[in-house]
């Protein structure tokens, strides 16, 4: 006797699923990071300036990432943690001491491009933590300080080429 693929057991199996999906978890841990690396200890931002960072930044791109309630519900879990784990491989100001003067010129760069085009913070971040979204005066401060820092090394060609 062959089984049919009822909606009933479709719905089942689906359950099933979410249920079992529960028990594989992400892990929350931050990994360890000396204070004397961070963007905001090295670079000295107003409090305003700092303040955007924390909301909007550091989340996704640090060993700061503060994670909220439902971030204990699979699969949004795991959708989440490869946002964070993309986010700080692409840029992580927990390292920011660690990285060469040209390369912080470049990731400068980048997110001088990144907040003026509106890419960051990215609209599924701001969707549910609305005080990340910037304001227009937000973006031109963020923007103007970032270029303040820069020391437009990447700008440069490479030696020996």
């Amino acid at each position: 006797m062959k089984k049919k693929f009822t909606l009933k057991n479709i719905g089942i199996a689906l359950i099933v699923i979410l249920v079992v999906s529960q028990f594989i978890r992400i892990d929350k841990t931050n990994p360890p990071s000396e204070a004397a690396n961070d963007f905001i200890t090295i670079t000295k931002p107003s409090e305003e300036i700092a303040g955007i960072l924390k909301a909007s930044c550091y989340d996704c791109h640090s060993h700061q990432t503060v994670y909220p309630w439902y971030t204990n519900i699979a699969p949004v879990s795991w959708w989440i943690k490869n946002h964070v784990n993309e986010g700080s491989h692409h840029l992580n100001f927990s390292l920011w001491g660690t990285y060469k003067s040209r390369r912080m010129d470049h990731k400068l760069e980048e997110c001088v491009e990144m907040v003026e085009e509106g890419e960051m913070p990215m609209s599924s971040y701001t969707l549910i933590h609305g005080n990340a979204k910037l304001s227009k005066e937000q973006q031109t401060a963020l923007v103007s300080w970032f270029n303040s820092l820069r020391t437009h090394e990447s700008d440069k060609p490479e030696e020996g080429k």
